[in-house]
């Protein structure tokens, strides 16, 4: 894969450009935006920038892209970073600082000249910062480890930017002028630097012997993405609000006594799950009760658009099993009831249904019964398998041929409990195949890697929630320590208050701001049409409303 720029030295040219200067390699073609035209251009190895050009006071590590706003274009550069880890000998970096240099040298980014700029420059800054952004520039991050394996022969010609997975390029939309201005002659490919949003932890272990590494990684579509109350169920596309792909990476070294460089591993093993909203046209409506209004709306083309989604997800991944985690009474009944009625009409032969009634089977804290649907799902669960690649052969032992796809009504809480439990079940079975651990034993038995595996999921638990719902995940008290606790349930009452707050009062503005970076949502160039994000007549219970026919 074409390998990308790592630090960027900026130099302003007054009010006509922004040029970015690779540190390294010495000499290496810089790149110029133009302040006047906005011109997009590369320049001759060993340019020499005019005497006039000062040097930005932070160092530069990687452009994000382009987003013009009302009065002017805008380039939004990462200018801190945090290191999260090495996966498989690649640096894994979180983003941790972000600045935006106006390209109209009469627009001040401290100071907008209209209370509309400002209002969206406030929303592009909140979003860069309130976000658990991800990259690396060595490997993609965005597509699984199968998916690499794969496409392994076609990777080492293409770009980054070209290579990964288009629904977890989190920056995509405003990284289009830049893709845009690479032609033949002009490859500006080294500069395009693809980010995710989403979650990525590893931890090592040591077990009879063996050198073991386990990684967990969580990757947020950036269609229909949003907040809870504000994006649900499906589009007229296929696409569903909170989307999540999950990866536990396992690897494991050769044996202790051999030579080995710490990069190589003798087994990858891979496993994967999706997670969703349910896949029809559906809300629930703020009316600054503690229960919103549940609306499923029967639309003519609800069938046609779960079927693009399911099919979507067979495509990807194979064979589907759909697992239900939603009440079968009271306030959630009539999502259950509409999702089993238009899976029945789809019919897809690939996908398969699962209903498992959460609530009722793992009351008076009785979690443990989750064993019930892993007994359910255990045919299935051996069908797809798991990705093995082998160090020692070109060939993979085997495959991920299948994928359970999780929900319940946010797909947060028990969806996060039952990723987990299938995460485990697989886990067990892959040291079982790999001969680390003995038949009769699980990583429960194993103090320090059971500790890390449920620090793990519940800190991804946590992240996603946070992203989606405002506030850390609920039931993590059972992830993190195999035990439902009152202290948990105590805890998950103020994490539930939280989210009331949130959900009511403040995610107009992180939805806009979705919406503002995904290019849901594009400015208008006259601010004063766009006077309606800052100034609203209507009363403040009217307003903290969500409106099906706008947002939701």
């Amino acid at each position: 894969m074409k390998p990308l720029h790592q630090r960027l030295n900026l130099y302003i040219e007054g009010d006509e450009a922004y040029n970015f200067v690779p540190a390294e390699p010495v000499g290496a073609r810089s790149l110029t935006i133009s302040r006047v035209t906005g011109e997009i251009s590369l320049n001759r190895p060993n340019t020499t920038l005019y005497a006039s050009s000062e040097r930005y006071h932070k160092p530069v590590y990687g452009i994000l892209g382009l987003i013009s706003l009302s009065l002017s274009e805008y380039v939004v550069i990462l200018t801190g970073r945090e290191l999260r880890g090495r996966l498989m000998g690649h640096d894994v970096y979180r983003a941790t600082d972000f600045e935006v240099l106006p390209l109209n040298p009469n627009i001040s980014v401290s100071n907008p000249p209209h209370p509309v700029e400002n209002h969206l420059l406030a929303l592009l800054r909140s979003h860069w910062t309130g976000g658990q952004f991800l990259f690396s520039y060595t490997c993609d991050l965005t597509r699984r480890l199968q998916a690499q394996w794969a496409n392994a022969a076609d990777d080492g010609r293409k770009a980054m930017w070209e290579a990964v997975d288009d629904r977890f390029f989190w920056n995509r939309f405003i990284q289009t002028r830049l893709i845009e201005s690479v032609t033949p002659d002009q490859d500006l490919s080294a500069f395009i630097f693809p980010i995710m949003y989403g979650t990525f932890d590893i931890r090592p272990a040591f077990i009879h012997g063996r050198h073991i590494q386990l990684a967990l990684i969580s990757r947020r579509s950036r269609y229909r993405a949003g907040t809870r109350y504000f994006r649900r169920g499906i589009d007229q596309d296929g696409n569903v609000a909170n989307f999540n792909e999950t990866e536990q990476i396992l690897l494991v070294e050769g044996s202790a006594h051999a030579m080995r460089d710490p990069n190589e591993f003798a087994a990858k093993l891979s496993f994967v799950q999706i997670r969703g909203s349910i896949p029809l046209y559906w809300a629930e409506i703020n009316t600054l009760r503690y229960k919103p209004d549940l609306q499923v709306m029967e639309k003519h083309d609800t069938a046609n658009a779960m079927r693009q989604h399911l099919q979507k997800q067979v495509n990807t991944y194979g064979e589907n099993s759909l697992v239900n985690l939603v009440n079968h009474k009271g306030h959630e009944k009539p999502v259950k009831d509409a999702f089993e009625r238009y899976v029945a009409e789809v019919a897809l032969p690939q996908v398969k249904y699962q209903y498992f009634d959460f609530h009722t089977e793992c009351k008076h804290m009785r979690w443990d019964r989750i064993s019930l649907l892993i007994e359910k799902l255990e045919p299935d669960l051996l069908r797809h398998g798991y990705l093995h690649l082998d160090g020692s052969s070109p060939e993979p032992v085997k495959v991920q041929t299948g994928i359970v796809r999780t929900n319940c009504m946010d797909n947060l809480d028990r969806t996060n409990v039952v990723q987990a439990a299938l995460a485990k079940w697989t886990l067990n079975k892959q040291l079982h195949s790999l001969g680390i651990l003995p038949e009769n034993a699980t990583i429960d038995d194993y103090e320090v890697l059971s500790r890390d595996f449920r620090e793990m999921w519940a800190d991804h638990a946590d992240q996603i929630s946070k992203a989606y719902g405002g506030s850390g995940a609920l039931k993590t008290d059972f992830t993190r320590t195999n035990k439902r606790t009152k202290k948990g349930a105590l805890q998950d009452g103020v994490k539930s208050l939280q989210r009331y707050l949130k959900n009511n009062y403040f995610d107009g503005p992180r939805q806009d701001a979705f919406d503002l970076v995904t290019g849901s949502w594009i400015p208008r160039k006259n601010p004063s049409s766009s006077m309606f994000l800052i100034a609203d007549p209507r009363p403040l219970i009217t307003r903290s409303v969500c409106y099906p026919s706008i947002k939701c």
